[in-house]
């Protein structure tokens, strides 16, 4: 208990899925958490923060890919906590097209959620961070795809691929810079979580797309949100104070084919 006392994190698309999962591990560790998401999961958001308890949680409308949502979001959380030592960019979109199907609009879309969200959110990370003297950590939500081909999900992969790489470098450039701030991505496979339920419906057969994730994994089942809150927390900690730059993979095995 009380690994991240005293720290305040912000995460993006925390309405549910992974980034609700984090928000409560995060609390229930002891920090004040801005749960944050679009407009349209208000409801469901401010149920998450409600849930974390007394004075522990705030909910926040956020849009990833406007700038000017990321500015008022952190200016607030910095009028209302005081700080932030924690960035989760959890926020993500998947379309399940292969690249002869996939529309450019579409394409476009994908990695303005993706990666621009996650762009924007490191850049205004870093002024919170560096503005209230933070040792901060920024972890950047990733996927299996952003390591390995998935055929049918070609612009969720190269976005992901990218999140890995500016990963890199914006923990060098804190690094370089002396600010204190580490920055890692985590990896996941297939998880229980309305995106991957999404998936599994899109394909027209999603008992057989089911089956086909999970066989897809040596470990032989899929995630739970929880395994990944349970990374979120350690690279939230000062237990990671040696880790920065690198790659936290969630994935069963899958890699190492």
């Amino acid at each position: 208990m009380n690994r991240v006392e005293g720290k305040v994190a912000l995460i993006t698309g925390a309405a549910g899925g992974l980034g609700s999962a984090a928000a409560r591990m995060l609390a229930r560790e002891g920090a004040k958490v801005v749960v944050t998401d679009r407009k349209s999961q208000e409801a469901l958001g401010r149920e998450v923060a409600a849930s974390l308890g007394e004075g522990q949680g705030l909910f926040l409308p956020l849009d990833v890919t406007r700038e000017e949502d990321w500015v008022q979001a952190i200016d607030t959380t910095l009028e209302k906590f005081g700080r932030l030592d924690v960035l989760v960019n959890n926020a993500g979109l998947g379309i399940p097209k292969d690249v002869e199907r996939l529309s450019l609009e579409e394409w476009r879309l994908v990695h303005a959620v993706n990666l621009d969200g996650t762009f924007l959110g490191c850049k205004h990370g870093i002024r919170a961070m560096r503005q209230c003297g933070a040792r901060g950590s920024i972890i950047n939500i990733s996927s299996l795809a952003g390591l390995i081909g998935v055929p049918t999900l070609p612009a969720y992969g190269s976005a992901k691929g990218a999140v890995r790489m500016f990963t890199k470098s914006v923990a060098l450039h804190c690094a370089q810079q002396g600010y204190g701030i580490r920055c890692n991505s985590i990896h996941p496979t297939f998880v229980e979580t309305t995106m991957v339920k999404a998936l599994m419906e899109a394909s027209g057969v999603p008992d057989k797309a089911r089956e086909g994730m999970r066989r897809s994994i040596p470990l032989g089942h899929l995630g739970e949100p929880d395994d990944i809150a349970h990374a979120v927390v350690y690279l939230a900690s000062d237990e990671s104070k040696l880790m920065t730059g690198s790659e936290f993979v969630l994935d069963g095995g899958s890699s190492a084919q």
